[in-house]
Parts: structure tokens; sequence; C-alpha cells
């Protein structure tokens, strides 16, 4: 290829905006060359590592935006620590077919049973899938609310997570919420309703949310969006942090027989 030619094709593929022909197209060109394939070939290869590389970079865009704290998958979740969690519910939800019937999970269950763990499995299989996904814990998300509110941005932070195709809410009911905050997670979850899906995770009773909420008529508004197509999954397990110590505590018992004479 002639120096005029080459230098009018990485122009033009820097002008399309396709970083990955203007890098591979001569490995690829030579490569095809040596097999005598044809033109087509040729162009067909190059268009399908343009196309992987996008999708790559696509999904590393969506895992980065969706800011989970630390990036769990169902691979690393013991079930069989867990046996009364719904494990064939949870394999079934990971295929993420709620999503496009904007249904929602609430995780229901004990301090330390997983449900965080599994919140975020959940949502990276969405990642996974295309689709775009925001983590909060509950108390970020509403003290992010109050601060935009204050200097004025409120509406535009809403919008920004009205762009999401599944919205984590992590940790509800650690927490009381003041009226204020009370009201700007009602209209987190009332904008998302049969909009987008939400995963929420709580380690309170429905009967308690009032608790938190401190409004019985806003805590009831709340349930019936959350719940009107809703997969609940329970664990009420032990604590693995809990069973964790007791392990090393035996361990250590074990270790030093002559702690325990005394």
């Amino acid at each position: 290829m002639s120096d005029k030619p080459t230098v009018l094709l990485e122009h033009y593929l820097k002008q399309l905006k396709l970083p990955t022909m203007l890098r591979e197209y001569a490995a690829i060109a030579a490569s095809c060359g040596k097999e005598r394939l044809d033109y087509a070939t040729f162009l067909l290869r190059l268009a399908e590592r343009e196309v992987i590389d996008r999708e790559q970079r696509a999904a590393e865009r969506r895992l980065k935006s969706a800011n989970f704290p630390i990036v769990k998958t169902i691979d690393t979740f013991d079930f069989k620590a867990q046996p009364s969690l719904n494990e064939e519910l949870v394999r079934q939800l990971l295929r993420g077919e709620y999503i496009h019937r904007r249904e929602n999970i609430l995780l229901v269950g004990n301090v330390g049973t997983g449900k965080t763990h599994l919140a975020s499995a959940l949502a990276f299989a969405a990642c996974a899938q295309g689709h775009r996904v925001r983590f909060f814990s509950v108390t970020g998300l509403v003290t992010h609310l109050l601060e935009q509110r204050e200097v004025g941005k409120l509406e535009r932070l809403q919008k920004q997570i009205e762009r999401y195709d599944l919205l984590v809410l992590d940790e509800l009911g650690y927490v009381p919420f003041s009226k204020a905050s009370a009201e700007l997670l009602f209209e987190v979850v009332s904008r998302a309703y049969e909009r987008r899906s939400l995963i929420v995770t709580t380690n309170l009773p429905f009967e308690a949310w009032t608790e938190v909420m401190g409004n019985a008529r806003l805590t009831g508004a709340l349930l019936d969006r959350l719940t009107h197509r809703v997969h609940i999954i329970e664990a009420n397990g032990e604590s693995y942090r809990l069973r964790d110590s007791k392990d090393r505590m035996k361990r250590k018992d074990k270790r030093n027989p002559e702690d325990k004479k005394e």
C-alpha cells in the first residue's frame, strides 16, 4: 500500500472513530494476504475486531458507572451456608428478564446473610447483559439528594438517576430518616415505578419500615410501589461474619488449649 492511501485510510478511520480498525488493519491485511483470503473476509475480520473491542469498552464503562463498592459475582456466593435462600429463584433472576418487565427485587433478612453480595451479583449480571446499572447505599443516596437540593441541583440528579435501567438501594433500615430524607427516597422509588427495576436490601420486616420512614402513610405508598411487581428473596440464616468469628475462636482454642484452663 502506497503512502498516500495509507495516510488517507488512517485519516478516515480516525474521523469515523474506528480505533480498533486503525490499530489492527495492517496486521489483519498481512494475515489475510498469507491465507489468500478475499477482500470481503478481510473487511469482515476487521469489522468483527472493532465490534468486539467496542462491546468490551462499553461493558467496562457500564461497570465503572455502576459504582459497585466491591464487585461480587454469583460464583463466589455460598448457597450451602444460607439454605433458607431460594437458589432457584436467584439463578432465574440472573437472566435479567425481570428488568425488561420492570419488576423489582427485595432481599429481606438478617444482618450478614449475604444480601448485599446477592444484590451486587444480580446487578453485575445485568451490567454484563448490557443494562445500565447504579449501586447506592440508601443512606449515601439520601445524603446526596439532600446536598443537591441545597445547591439547587436536585432535578438534575434525579434525571441522571432516571437514565439507569436498574437501581440497587442497599441497606434500607439501618438509619432512621428525617421527614425530608424519607420524602426524597420515596420520590426516587415513585419515579422508578413501572419505568425501571429496583433491587432493595433490608434487614427489616415490612411492618417495621414505618420506624425508618417515620410516616405510616408514606411507608404504605412506598411499599405499594415496591411490591406491585416484586420478587422477594428471604435470607434468614446465620451471619457470615458471626460464623467466621466463631470459627476463628474455635481454631484459636484448638491452638491454645492452655488458655481455656486459665
